[in-house]
């Protein structure tokens, strides 16, 4: 096949041919990874195991995509339920992070790959692969995540990235399908690209790319349905935390792997979670996505407001700095520096007391709390209500204005601010 464009492989942990003879490739049965299967045999002459990670793809089915890997020539092809596992060690922390970056994206690809390339580097070891291949372009965010967590956990691991080498874009990855009777999902008249795992569902592609077109919903959305189609009767669910981590949901103790996912089923109903957002890139560029992430928005909210009840106003002032910069972190491939275990630290610390259960109503796209309850509630009903019988002691109310009012008033007063603005 003739390449697009010339690569120069610069980087230390890039694998060169003839080096190595086993491959271990990160196979999502997608468009990429299954033209990439076929390539990698035939550019680099090496066997190559396929892995495929199971962490909850509902869209998915892992049975074919094993099926497929076999046909398209993987010596192996091994699929890990990784579940219960992804839930219990990433997600968990999410949720106490109230994760987000940059306004509704609740962090699902970032996290999926922290529980992939752990589970790559075990399996690397364990079928003797000196390599590991990946499916992600050049311009992403994915290729910095797989290789800098791959190569941190395993620095004698080498990496190789087709997509980067040989410079096809989708239109010529399509033909080279068709060509080598490769079987993929994607069509030219239908030019989306997916990525999900349990707690969110990413779709490019398209429309989408622009931020000056208006993107399909009714076209994009595979989990989500449009606000238009959902019921006109509003749904509550009922949550319970322990220690910042969901234990139940409507009263029916659940683990959290189950939890996520029939929280998916009934928040897609009411199409809730769904954001178009631009973001930006770790590698500098600015696009678009479409976010399908109903539990995790449920979850969130829930939670965000529970653990505020049961905060002051000091900690609920610093947690918010604490988690904007834990989504940061997360989205720009840095799960294992120094300073995420610290952050962690804290977010845990904080997380303790945050016990209790949480109603939320869910309705045409929106996601409301509507009741709290925790034993660890800072609400004192006898200092806040207004009723005559109140506790507070107005009396001193005055007093206090006096003095909290005292740096502000002086520096007005030394210099007229105001005129400034005009």
């Amino acid at each position: 096949m003739e390449k697009a464009t010339k690569y120069r492989k610069v980087a230390y942990h890039e694998a060169e041919k003839g080096t190595f003879k086993k491959c271990l490739l990160l196979y999502s049965g997608g468009l990429d990874t299954s033209v990439m299967l076929k390539w990698i045999q035939e550019e680099y002459e090496c066997e190559v195991i396929a892995l495929t990670v199971d962490i909850g793809q509902r869209v998915d089915d892992l049975d074919e995509i094993k099926k497929k890997a076999i046909m398209l020539g993987a010596k192996e092809a091994v699929v890990i339920d990784a579940k219960d596992r992804y839930a219990d060690l990433i997600l968990t922390e999410a949720i106490k992070a109230n994760a987000d970056y940059q306004g509704g994206y609740t962090v699902s690809c970032p996290l999926g790959r922290v529980m992939i390339s752990k589970i790559a580097v075990e399996e690397a070891k364990k079928y003797g692969c000196q390599v590991v291949a990946h499916g992600c372009t050049g311009k992403g965010n994915d290729q910095v995540r797989f290789e800098g967590y791959i190569t941190t956990l395993d620095p004698n691991l080498k990496i190789i990235a087709p997509v980067r080498e040989w410079g096809m874009g989708r239109e010529e990855e399509l033909e080279y399908a068709a060509k080598h009777k490769i079987p993929v999902k994607q069509k030219k008249d239908s030019p989306y690209s997916y990525d999900e795992n349990m707690w969110g569902n990413t779709g490019e592609g398209g429309e989408v790319e622009n931020p000056e077109l208006v993107p399909p919903l009714e076209r994009i959305l595979q989990w989500c349905k449009p606000v238009e189609q959902t019921p006109n009767t509003p749904e509550i669910v009922e949550l319970e935390f322990k220690s910042g981590v969901p234990v139940a949901l409507n009263g029916k103790p659940m683990k959290l792997s189950q939890i996520v996912l029939e929280l998916n089923k009934i928040g897609s109903n009411h199409g809730v979670g769904v954001t178009v957002l631009i973001e930006d890139r770790v590698v500098g560029l600015k696009v678009r996505g479409v976010y399908e992430n109903p539990a995790a928005a449920v979850l969130i909210a829930a939670h965000r407001r529970l653990e505020m009840l049961v905060s002051t106003r000091e900690e609920n002032e610093l947690k918010a700095f604490i988690d904007n910069k834990w989504a940061y972190l997360t989205y720009g491939a840095k799960w294992y520096d120094p300073v995420m275990y610290h952050i962690h630290a804290y977010v845990n610390s904080q997380n303790k007391k945050v016990d209790g259960t949480a109603k939320v109503k869910l309705y045409k796209g929106n996601i409301t709390v509507v009741a709290l309850k925790s034993p660890n509630s800072l609400f004192n009903a006898n200092l806040a209500t207004f009723s005559r019988d109140a506790k507070f002691n107005v009396n001193a109310s005055a007093g206090f204005i006096e003095i909290y009012n005292l740096a502000q008033k002086t520096a007005f007063n030394v210099r007229n601010y105001e005129a400034d603005l005009k």
